[in-house]
């Protein structure tokens, strides 16, 4: 019998938040915020560090933030923006390692680490 973690997803649920990160533009954008660590980074810091700016990322940003990934907050004048859910992406990682390779022999199963 299967047991579910936490950090379990559904395929539905991968697939959507997949989705959003089919864009070089956007997974640029989340490695920076991801690097960045919990303090995040200014709009324009992140406009900077990943080479996007203006409307597209505000574009980018708000796909993201609906796939749960990224928040937006404003300090005084700034938008302070930031990887909110790390469990997140690594359930993403765990799904494409367990479901994907499964039968393969190379899925975390098979770690002899």
């Amino acid at each position: 019998m299967k047991t579910h973690r936490p950090t379990d997803i559904t395929i539905e649920q991968a697939a959507s938040t997949f989705a959003a990160l089919g864009s070089e533009q956007r997974l640029a954008v989340l490695a920076a915020l991801v690097r960045a660590g919990p303090e995040g980074l200014s709009i324009g810091q992140l406009g900077d560090a990943c080479g996007v700016t203006g409307s597209t990322l505000t574009h980018h940003m708000r796909i993201l933030s609906q796939a749960g990934l990224v928040s937006q907050v404003r300090q005084g004048r700034s938008i302070i923006c930031a990887a909110v859910d790390y469990g997140r992406v690594q359930a993403l990682s765990s799904y494409l390692l367990r479901e994907c390779c499964a039968d393969c022999g190379t899925g975390p199963e098979h770690s002899h680490d």
